[in-house]
């Protein structure tokens, strides 16, 4: 006998259906009958056979709403913008954005930042990368030469072509704990692609460097153009790094972050789920994957809310 699904239901048939499961097992896992699967999936989905959550949910509360004492309500869209905030940590314009260029649902980021005030257990302002509080202070430029880098080479030096649009300039930095645990992140800055690795020899400049390396090799070619990092003793074995990826590592002048802006802007997207206090040590490396994973399929709007990892990849196809 076919049962009315729920939203919820609806959403976890959207999510199997993109891993591939079958229609048994998801319909053991929502505790429905597998003809109600079926049905759903013929009655609701598209016509080449795929199945959209919010396109579905819209055609059966239009057809509940043809019924005599039944109104349409928004609460199944309030509902996924919450599981976007809650699961993935995407912010309000990257939800507004993303439903608006791939699914054609219409939602401000006003109307999701509104919604996050409006949440009296603040859940959903702790998902967020600010959660609600922000600081901005004014940034200073001071060009340096630092000297505590043999054979350093400033960031300007470094050719226009790396301003950010050409693909393969990369940006790297460190996230460490009071111990001086370490994780390696790294940025395509084209593509906002992160790669992420724990380091198990600290802020050691070598085994720093064969991190580098360890990430990068499989992408050394033609389209490995720069890296830029920071003055930090860690990255004194840039030398190295050029000798063995065959790319030219620039320095950035002392205290302006901004020079490397898109490596600075991830790290504060993982501190989400790595808070400053959090000793480094006790994070597994698979939880590292983890993080880099749910990073990179945020949407972005540079990217015009594609993925970073749908972009990165376009270029290895």
């Amino acid at each position: 006998m076919y049962k009315q699904l729920t939203s919820e239901q609806r959403y976890y048939i959207y999510l199997e259906r993109q891993k591939g499961s079958t229609q048994k097992s998801i319909a053991e896992a929502i505790g429905v009958n597998e003809s109600t699967v079926s049905r759903e999936l013929k009655r609701n989905g598209g016509k080449n056979g795929s199945y959209n959550f919010m396109k579905a949910q819209e055609k059966a509360m239009e057809r509940r709403h043809r019924e005599p004492g039944n109104r349409a309500k928004p609460q199944e869209l309030i509902w996924r913008v919450k599981q976007l905030i809650m699961d993935e940590q995407w912010s309000p314009a990257q939800i507004s954005g993303y439903l608006r260029e791939k699914e054609g649902i219409e939602i401000s980021h006003e109307t999701i930042y509104k919604l996050i005030r409006a949440d009296e257990t603040g859940k959903l302002a702790e998902n967020c990368r600010h959660k609600m509080k922000y600081h901005k202070s004014a940034s200073k430029k001071h060009v340096t030469k630092a000297t505590n880098i043999k054979n350093r080479v400033s960031i300007h030096e470094r050719p226009a072509e790396a301003d950010g649009k050409r693909f393969g300039d990369w940006e790297m930095d460190l996230i460490v704990d009071k111990d001086q645990n370490g994780i390696l992140t790294m940025i395509e800055r084209s593509t906002v692609f992160l790669l992420m690795a724990k380091l198990k020899h600290g802020k050691m400049a070598m085994p720093v460097a064969k991190t580098v390396w360890r990430l990068l090799l499989p992408y050394k070619g033609e389209q490995l153009h720069t890296i830029t990092t920071d003055n930090g003793s860690e990255f004194a074995a840039h030398e190295w790094i050029t000798k063995q990826l065959g790319v030219p590592v620039y320095f950035t002048d002392s205290y302006a972050s901004w020079q490397k802006g898109a490596v600075e802007n991830t790290n504060k997207l993982i501190r989400q789920y790595i808070p400053k206090g959090m000793d480094i040590s006790t994070v597994s490396d698979k939880r590292i994957a983890s993080i880099q994973a749910k990073i990179n399929r945020r949407p972005r709007e540079k990217l015009n809310f594609n993925t970073p990892k749908e972009e990165f990849f376009k270029h290895y196809s």
